[in-house]
């Protein structure tokens, strides 16, 4: 399953997303959902902590000005790369 986070971390339930999750699920990062990536944060703990293949879309964590405080245990890809995942995760949740 993909699962796609486009909304802060703060204004969506997190932990709800972790609990549903399975090994090899992948999760992407989009939009305001990139806010999830910063490094130090509780909500990249709780990401990393999970059995989550964790990514961001470059284009979005640029576009907010995040790109020196953004975790290195995210991959950064491109929107190819998000078809990349869709084509890996023909099932996918929006949260």
């Amino acid at each position: 399953m993909l699962y796609t986070l486009g909304h802060s971390p703060y204004a969506r339930d997190l932990p709800a997303l972790l609990l549903t999750v399975r090994r090899g699920d992948d999760l992407l990062l989009m939009q305001d959902g990139v806010i999830a990536g910063l490094a130090g944060t509780a909500a990249l703990e709780k990401l990393v902590a999970s059995p989550l293949g964790l990514y961001a879309l470059d284009a979005d964590v640029a576009a907010r000005g995040l790109i020196a405080h953004f975790s290195d245990k995210i991959a950064l890809i491109s929107y190819t790369g998000f078809v990349s995942l869709t084509v890996k995760q023909p099932q996918q949740m929006a949260w």
